[in-house]
């Protein structure tokens, strides 16, 4: 069992100005696999046009995507340890490069979700290659830095998508939305191939079907399912039956993995003496704490943007920004921030400032500045970036450069598990405070059922009836349901404080061991012995 002093680190390997370059490629490359997300929402509309797809196919556009994102991420990081990461990983680009472009030049429905699947399984492999290779090139004193970069990238993804879709689709065929990934994706090739050591675990494990099949089938059920009560309330059978199947399956999963850690000479798709490590078993919960709670934000302020301020896409992506900007601010000097004061304090104080900055929102109105909304906005993410940073780093730090693969593979199953979730909770919260406030008196049946599909279905509503009183309903129920969405978010944050103090360890720069450095043979890098304590 690797205990925090005794994390391998193969940073020799690749000269310290190579391996920022290199970082630098996959950012780009991971921030390609976010604004692929995003940009798919404002796309929709003209994929219904395009391609005479029904709604019941817009829904799996998006939903397709994440359910095979989900069930590829363990997979994929047991193919970086055995094959190696390079491998996978410039594997992974060129499939993803080869999926856009199947999905700019999809004729039918059929062919762009044949598309969307290859994407997502590209992405999937992408985004946890990504993730092993900076454990693999970085000494742990310089991963939260390194890893708040890649988080930067996820969240930027988020006002790039609708500013750069919605430029496209107004000026250029709707192709180009996809197409814009390849000349991304061919740098970051260019980028592993020149710059990204080869390594892979020492003895390469075993093919564990049955784990990847039990994995993948419960991430699936339970993403489905948690994307099915999104969309249908938590009352649906149907979902909560997906959900309570995904569980079972995953307690069978880790059942099986516990019976061949336990057999001599059995390889389990995970190595369950990981969770051992308070650092990664609390690393990895509390990664997903800060996703959890600036969905808050990312859900409910484009809405309040566009529908209710009358925003374009466009217009509503920039209004995101200060949220970005704050999460650099955050993210990129949390290394200084973990050798100051530690893990457990700094990712403690992250939660402090966006349970803040997300309090200070709930008091957003209909008749805010921007100012106002712009100021808590960089507050929340600049807590965000210190307390994701710092999370992942404290997950990571655990990891041998043998085992990072699987381990951040445990990592990103988790953190793309909890979108879902959490869009499902705050969505619901959202309905429940929009529909309470919604004054629908006079309406036809029609009408009000329009009205409470969403802000926007209430809008439409407003503007056919030219009702200035419906209007302002509709606007002050919305901005209702969004408080009380931010309100939950800011709980969120608060819990992860508590977590944090209660259960993180307390690791600070001066107890990490110095460790000597990796050997480079063979284009492989071999795992470094550990250097005695003080030595």
């Amino acid at each position: 069992m690797t205990t925090f002093l005794e994390v391998s680190s193969a940073v020799s390997a690749v000269p310290g100005r190579r391996k920022w370059w290199a970082l630098g490629a996959l950012v780009l490359a991971v921030l390609a696999v976010g604004v692929d997300g995003t940009v798919l929402s404002v796309a929709l509309p003209t994929l219904s046009k395009a391609l005479h797809a029904s709604e019941s196919d817009l829904q799996w556009f998006s939903s397709g995507y994440f359910l095979v994102l989900a069930a590829a991420m363990l997979p994929a990081g047991l193919l970086g340890d055995r094959y190696g990461r390079k491998k996978v990983l410039v594997i992974s680009l060129a499939l993803f490069g080869v999926g856009s472009v199947a999905c700019a030049y999809s004729t039918s429905v059929a062919e762009f979700m044949a598309a969307r699947v290859l994407v997502g399984l590209a992405g999937a492999g992408l985004i946890v290659m990504a993730f092993s290779v900076v454990t693999v090139m970085f000494a742990k004193q310089e991963r939260p830095k390194a890893v708040g970069m890649m988080a930067g990238a996820t969240f930027l993804a988020f006002p790039i998508g609708p500013i750069l879709g919605g430029w496209l689709l107004t000026n250029y065929w709707w192709g180009w939305v996809f197409l814009i990934n390849v000349p991304v994706i061919a740098l970051g090739l260019a980028a592993v191939v020149a710059l990204v050591p080869e390594s892979r675990e020492a003895q390469r494990p075993s093919l564990d079907l049955v784990g990847v099949a039990a994995s993948a089938a419960g991430l699936v059920a339970i993403t489905y399912g948690l994307i099915k009560a999104g969309q249908d309330g938590w009352g649906n059978l149907g979902a909560l039956a997906l959900m309570a199947a995904g569980l079972v399956l995953l307690v069978g999963f880790f059942a099986w993995e516990r019976r061949l850690t336990r057999q001599p000479g059995g390889q389990p798709l995970i190595d369950l003496g990981l969770f051992a490590s308070a650092s990664f078993t609390w690393g990895v919960v509390l990664a997903v704490v800060p996703v959890l709670a600036m969905l808050g934000v990312l859900f409910t302020m484009p809405q309040y943007f566009q529908g209710v301020l009358g925003i374009t896409a466009m217009g509503s992506g920039l209004r995101l920004l200060p949220l970005v900007a704050g999460l650099i601010i955050g993210a990129v000097p949390a290394a200084r921030v973990v050798q100051a004061v530690g893990a457990k304090v700094a990712v403690a104080a992250g939660f402090v400032l966006l349970a803040a900055g997300l309090f200070v929102g709930a008091l957003t109105s209909v008749g805010s500045s921007g100012l106002f909304v712009g100021s808590w906005m960089v507050v929340a993410g600049v807590g965000t970036g210190i307390a994701m940073a710092t999370a992942m780093s404290a997950a990571l730090v655990e990891l041998s450069e043998e085992k990072s693969g699987v381990g951040a593979a445990v990592l990103q199953a988790v953190n793309k598990t909890g979108g879902p979730f959490g869009i499902a909770v705050l969505g619901s919260v959202l309905s429940a405070g929009y529909l309470g406030r919604l004054d629908l008196s006079g309406l036809s049946a029609t009408a009000a059922a329009a009205a409470r599909q969403s802000v926007f279905g209430g809008v439409a509503v407003a503007e056919k009836l030219r009702s200035a009183s419906l209007l302002r309903s509709v606007d002050a129920a919305f901005v209702h349901g969004m408080d009380m969405a931010l309100l939950v978010s800011a709980g969120t944050a608060v819990l992860g404080a508590v977590l944090t103090l209660v259960f993180l360890p307390q690791v600070n720069a001066s107890q990490v061991e110095t460790m000597r450095p990796g050997t480079h043979t063979g284009g492989e890098i071999a795992e470094p012995r550990p250097a005695p304590i003080g030595a």
